[in-house]
């Protein structure tokens, strides 16, 4: 396991590079001296960044929402042959350039920096926190000479007290536990399932519940983290929030979806579901009706001319 972690970490070791070479820039020139702030000021630099993809994939959302009818019909259409379904469904999202998995794609992007994050609160952001200190305790005349065996076995807390302390947090370098934990993992969970439900509120709803579930999944694996990616993940959530109210007034509400005729209409079948085969005909014993199956109604009548009988009163 220990050499898998090696393996990720050199993977990510230029992101890792470009994420602590913001921070260190944010941390000296910025933020007056807190690395938490420094944490918070990297989400920022991060989300902004991708602003213009988080406003399409909005307008993508808003899309699958009034083409939702359609992609309903598809599916009663083709229950009964899955294979042939899942390829008209893919045929008519590429038809109307819109991406399913829209609202994923703001959580999968995070990753990287989630990741970088992680090893270097690990490892190479001790040095810039408590670097002395560390040399000092390992007895060593430079960073270089500290292993990461040993970084990642030792806190900042621990050799310089109070330099890696962020508010309530003791240190950001380091597991948090007791009081400071829950209180970590009761803001996160919160302003997880907040900003989820504002994120996916024009989304599917299986693909919402799903979202809606993944807070509750990473907490098992997240309480293990520095409290430094809780703070990163925090301040994700509160952005995302903001984010999502500010791109809504400026877009405005979801176009409305098409109604089920037109639907129908599209897919060759009538109101009931079924064919019609006949593309409007009239079946045997009954009169021909101009507009069925166009959505109009037939047209009225003409109308008699009453006849004058020429006698003048």
């Amino acid at each position: 396991m220990p050499v898998f972690a090696n393996i990720i970490q050199e993977a990510f070791s230029p992101l890792i590079s470009v994420f602590e070479s913001i921070m260190v820039f944010l941390h000296d020139n910025v933020v007056g001296g807190s690395w938490g702030l420094a944490i918070i000021g990297l989400t920022v630099v991060v989300r902004a960044v991708m602003v213009p993809l988080t406003v399409s994939q909005f307008r993508s959302m808003q899309r699958m929402q009034a083409l939702a009818p359609e992609i309903k019909a598809l599916q009663e259409k083709y229950k009964d042959d899955k294979q042939r379904q899942q390829q008209e469904m893919m045929n008519f999202y590429r038809e109307n350039k819109v991406n399913p998995f829209a609202s994923c794609l703001p959580l999968v992007l995070q990753l990287p920096v989630f990741i970088s994050l992680f090893y270097m609160l690990r490892t190479d952001l001790k040095l810039d926190i408590c670097g002395q200190a560390l040399r000092e305790h390992f007895h060593v005349a430079s960073n270089s000479m500290i292993s990461n065996k040993e970084l990642q076995d030792i806190t900042c807390n621990q050799v310089a007290p109070h330099s890696a302390k962020f508010l309530f947090i003791p240190d950001i370098t380091a597991k948090a536990t007791g009081a400071v934990l829950i209180v970590l993992l009761l803001l996160y969970i919160g302003s997880q399932i907040a900003s989820t439900l504002m994120m996916t509120a024009t989304a599917d709803k299986n693909q919402r519940r799903m979202m809606l579930a993944l807070p509750l999944v990473f907490v098992f694996f997240i309480f293990s983290f520095p409290a430094g990616l809780l703070v990163y993940w925090i301040t994700t959530n509160l952005w995302t929030m903001g984010q999502q109210y500010f791109v809504r007034r400026g877009i405005g509400p979801p176009p409305a979806p098409a109604g089920k005729q037109a639907v129908l209409a599209k897919s060759g079948g009538s109101a009931n579901g079924k064919a019609d085969g006949g593309g409007g005909k009239a079946q045997k014993g009954e009169p021909a009706l101009a507009g069925i199956g166009t959505g109009s109604a037939p047209p009225p009548p003409p109308r008699k001319k009453k006849k004058r009988s020429g006698r003048r009163r």
